[in-house]
């Protein structure tokens, strides 16, 4: 899949999204990388052979408390291990729009622990 294309689902995603919950989306950048870097994956404590399709970095809302961060949180999305590993476009765009809805769960301050629990994971 080109880049333009899986961008575009990416927005398709974001654009779906009930507006009780989007409205709540203003400061937030969402990127899409091709690679996560070392970083990305100390940062979630990966194991060398685990994958990272998406990251959450920022300050949930459920310890937020009475601020709003002035710098926005970020989601980003990696294009490489989901293309690597979905070759077959529905799949991938299935996974997509499961990655970016993980990220933002994370963002309303779910766990991935509780994920699980809800079979959303």
């Amino acid at each position: 899949m080109d880049t333009e294309t899986f961008e575009d689902i990416v927005v398709e995603v974001l654009d779906s999204l009930p507006p009780e919950f989007a409205q709540h989306l203003s400061n937030i950048e969402v990127l899409i990388e091709s690679w996560p870097t070392q970083e990305h994956r100390q940062l979630v404590h990966l194991k060398p052979w685990q994958t990272l399709y998406g990251l959450y970095h920022g300050v949930p809302l459920t310890k937020r408390g009475g601020y709003v961060p002035p710098l926005p949180d970020t989601i980003i999305i990696f294009r490489g291990p989901l293309t690597r590993d979905f070759s077959e476009p529905t799949k991938l765009r299935v996974q997509i729009r499961r990655t970016v809805l993980h990220e933002i769960a994370h963002f309303f301050g779910i766990s991935d622990a509780r994920l699980i629990e809800l079979d959303a994971y």
